[in-house]
């Protein structure tokens, strides 16, 4: 019997990452899901009632440190990694002057450094076999100055980045990649960046993870070069290219910066 294949999705306890695993497992996939927060085990077994036939398996690692990608690595057990969706991520509102930098430095690690030594690990272990996916989650963030989210925009604009850049140099190698990059959406995000008092954070139009994680499945699946999931950010990052620097940034404040009306 040939096995399944693997997808492996980090930031999978809840969210767009969830959602991911979900499309994963329902189109064969056997996946291994990670992130930081015990939760990742209440995940995976919800995940096991709702699919058929896949074999879940959690692993709670901290991923923006060298001991928790190591321990994700260990887990692999050096089995072939057909799909990786590097979806972990973290945000942090407040004025960056004001942040505690050890939990900015954390949005640092986890967004970026953590995100690229694993996709360096897997997408050595891919161009290898001359196969596999890989789908990095970055934003529309990541096209604008983001004043009172400074540090997290600015790991997202390495991240659409990154993937574009990768993925020229993957382009002859049987390895894809491709680019999610969502607007503001329902999850649990901004409570834990502490912005639910922002004017982006309150707003109840936020798109749905299931639909986000959809589309950027399909635009893997399909080898996309990337995808901007909803309309308005399409319209929002077409604009935020075409702006001046300093005008977008000042947009920008208006949507995140705490306790305005």
């Amino acid at each position: 019997m040939t096995p399944r294949p693997l997808a492996v999705v980090t930031g999978a306890s809840t969210g767009i990452g969830y959602e991911l695993a979900k499309y994963c497992a329902d189109d064969g996939y056997d996946v291994i899901i990670c992130a930081n927060e015990p939760e990742i085990k209440d995940a995976a077994a919800d995940l096991g009632r709702e699919t058929v036939d896949a074999e879940i398996l959690p692993i709670q690692a901290d991923l923006g440190t060298k001991e928790g990608i190591e321990t994700l690595w260990r887990a692999l057990d050096a089995r072939p990694i057909d799909a990786l969706l590097a979806n972990a991520g973290r945000g942090l509102g407040e004025a960056f002057l004001d942040q505690d930098f050890e939990r900015a430095k954390d949005v640092l690690d986890v967004n970026v450094t953590g995100t690229i030594s694993l996709i360096h690990k897997v997408g050595r272990q891919m161009r290898e076999r001359g196969e596999g996916r890989i789908l990095i989650t970055g934003s529309v963030a990541g096209h604008m100055p983001g004043s009172f989210q400074a540090v997290y925009n600015g790991t997202k604009a390495f991240l659409d980045s990154f993937s574009y850049a990768l993925r020229n140099e993957l382009k002859d190698s049987g390895v894809t990649v491709t680019c999610l990059m969502p607007g503001p959406t329902d999850t649990e995000f901004f409570e834990r960046a502490e912005m639910e008092r922002t004017p982006v954070g309150q707003d109840d139009d936020k798109a749905d993870p299931a639909s986000v994680a959809r589309k950027g499945y399909e635009a893997m699946k399909k080898g996309e070069a990337g995808v901007v999931t909803g309309f308005m950010n399409k319209v929002q990052t077409l604009f935020a290219d075409l702006l001046p620097d300093t005008t977008v940034a000042q947009m920008h404040r208006r949507l995140a910066e705490p306790g305005r009306e």
